[in-house]
């Protein structure tokens, strides 16, 4: 594992496939997924939680998945009724900080071992992964980067909406 990791990374999967997404995260030198999906599961091939795990570990990168992490069933189910970011990212962020102990978790983990916040949505600006990464930061973690296809970009949370 790598002494210093000098950020946070976080992913989606949406528009990749498992061997694109994997050596996606080798050029960064990602040595740890973080699976920040309630439920690991997935219509694409490769992402669900054992498939995902074993693809992961013969590329040498280790797999944890984090269920509290996740965003609760309840909060999904609303937003996929009334589309309302502004609310679920309230609803998230409540949900978010009663999570401590698994944040700082996070924040241990990816001091040791370059790490990279994983769920589905490609979009970082409108995924609950991007809340988690910034969570940590608040409880002394690294610096978060979004990877995306071709970029890495910085967070920058005066962007984000609510």
């Amino acid at each position: 594992m790598v002494k210093n990791p000098s950020h946070l990374y976080t992913l989606g999967y949406e528009g990749f496939n498992i061997d694109t997404f994997i050596a996606r995260i080798r050029e960064i030198g990602v040595q740890l997924v973080l699976d920040v999906r309630e439920l690991p599961l997935s219509r694409k091939k490769g992402f669900s939680k054992s498939s995902f795990r074993e693809r992961l570990a013969s590329a040498d990168v280790a797999y944890l998945h984090a269920p509290t992490l996740g965003c609760p069933k309840p909060i999904r189910d609303r937003y996929r009724k009334d589309a309302d970011w502004a609310e679920y990212t309230r609803a998230f962020l409540a949900y978010i900080s009663g999570q401590e102990k698994t944040t700082r978790e996070l924040v241990k983990l990816s001091k040791t071992a370059t790490t990279c916040l994983v769920c589905f949505e490609a979009d970082y600006e409108m995924c609950h992964r991007t809340y988690v990464a910034r969570a940590a930061l608040k409880q002394g973690g690294l610096p978060v980067m979004h990877l995306t296809a071709r970029t890495v970009l910085a967070d920058s949370p005066h962007r984000a909406a609510a």
